[in-house]
């Protein structure tokens, strides 16, 4: 418990994002986000790149820089620009923002003791065009719901993302459920379900409240 506790103050005491999302609208020409090493002494190497939610399927962004150095107490901007390419006019693209921090260690504090850890953290970018239809906050209060057999289905007919913070089915939480697509939907297996409980997470990272529905 004790190596775990050390663990854990050790990554929240360093490098430190500015966002857990990130929107990038269509007609903006860049958007920022702050990298910040929130330790009293240490020095990172930040690693940054973008990867599509498809595998295999390249970025349409740039993040500049895509490498630095970044002392204690200082911070850094990333830069992201949407580089081209086609996308679709009628709905978000989801794309992933990953910030890799290594830890720099000199020479001579090395020891066989030594525990290095590199911290990879991994944040969403909408890309959202500029004349979508609705509200996100209308997305996720209008969720439709249907219960066929096992299978109860959860749809999102709007053009925007809805990212889950929680999903209860009959009391049951479903942590495996994050996101729904816009157009899509998510197939969950269930024995039996009466009443759907779930929570949303806003644009700047808020949770929203809860929203019931009765089957």
């Amino acid at each position: 418990m004790l190596v775990m506790i050390l663990l854990t103050a050790s990554v929240q005491a360093g490098v430190v994002i500015g966002g857990t999302r990130i929107i990038y609208p269509e007609d903006k020409k860049a958007v920022s986000l702050t990298v910040m090493n929130s330790n009293t002494s240490g020095v990172y190497l930040v690693q940054s790149w973008i990867e599509s939610d498809e595998p295999g399927k390249l970025s349409p962004f740039i993040i500049s820089p895509p490498l630095f150095r970044i002392g204690s107490g200082e911070e850094n901007i990333l830069r992201i620009v949407f580089v081209g390419g086609v996308l679709p006019q009628d709905r978000e693209s989801v794309f992933w923002l990953n910030v890799k921090s290594i830890p720099a260690v000199e020479d001579n504090s090395l020891s066989d003791n030594a525990l290095q850890m590199v911290v990879k953290s991994r944040i969403k970018l909408f890309y959202r065009p500029a004349e979508l239809p609705g509200t996100p906050e209308s997305c996720w209060q209008n969720l439709q719901v249907s219960h066929e057999g096992k299978r109860l289905i959860i749809k999102n007919s709007g053009a925007y993302y809805v990212s889950l913070y929680s999903l209860r089915v009959d009391g049951k939480e479903y942590d495996d459920v994050s996101m729904i697509p816009p157009k899509g939907n998510v197939v969950l297996t269930v024995k039996q379900a009466s009443r759907l409980v779930w929570r949303a997470i806003n644009d700047y990272g808020g949770i929203a409240p809860e929203v019931h529905r009765q089957l």
